[in-house]
């Protein structure tokens, strides 16, 4: 079977309207990879519908060449579609290396879909050099009060993550900001003290605190 074979079995199997199969066919493709097949799976993880598929693609992107991989993942941070974005984030989170804190840009950390943003969190936190943290951690303070539960937990935990580099600028959040900034910032830094704490015990500590 020729190269241009490989791809399109593989594109077709995609292109299947069961997922166990879309599944399959991932797999198979991450347990005997081959270059052709990275632009085939970088494609379909633009518009996968099932979260389990994506998981399953992301895998097999990572059994590729790594440099491969990258090259055609970086193009996509700039992609006007959510999935998008926030895909191509998720693997390249788990490739790492400096090409990928690069491409970590302001926007995406500040990006207006809370899906793309936390993933840029995550994928920030886990790529960021130590010389880069304490800026990271004055972005991402900009954000405290964003969104839902979900998108606060992803935050708390992201600065966390950083530990001392984000002290300063949670505390100056606690003690400056406007209210639901302070409640934030004061949950967030109860989990910088106490990394063992989860973000419903921060929270329920510091509601606790709250009405006394």
């Amino acid at each position: 079977m020729t190269e241009v074979d490989a791809a399109g079995r593989l594109r077709a199997a995609l292109d299947a309207t069961d997922s166990s199969a879309r599944v399959q066919a991932a797999m198979t493709a991450g347990t005997h990879p081959h270059p052709t097949y990275v632009p085939v799976l970088v494609a379909q993880c633009r518009f996968e519908p099932e979260f389990l598929v994506r998981e399953m693609l992301t895998w097999a992107l990572t059994r590729h060449d790594a440099e491969q991989v990258t090259d055609l993942l970086l193009p996509e941070l700039g992609s006007r579609g959510a999935q998008v974005r926030s895909q191509a984030l998720h693997t390249l989170s788990k490739i790492g290396g400096p090409r990928v804190w690069a491409a970590i840009t302001r926007e995406l950390l500040t990006d207006p879909d809370d899906q793309v943003a936390r993933v840029a969190w995550r994928t920030a936190v886990r790529t960021a050099p130590e010389t880069a943290k304490p800026e990271l951690a004055r972005v991402l303070a900009t954000q405290l009060a964003r969104g839902e539960r979900e998108t606060q937990r992803s935050l708390s935990e992201a600065l966390a993550a950083l530990g001392e580099h984000a002290e300063r600028v949670v505390a100056r959040a606690v003690a400056a900001g406007g209210p639901y900034v302070r409640t934030h910032a004061a949950i967030t830094t109860r989990l910088l003290h106490d990394p063992e704490l989860t973000f419903d015990e921060a929270v329920a500590a510091v509601e606790a605190e709250q009405q006394r």
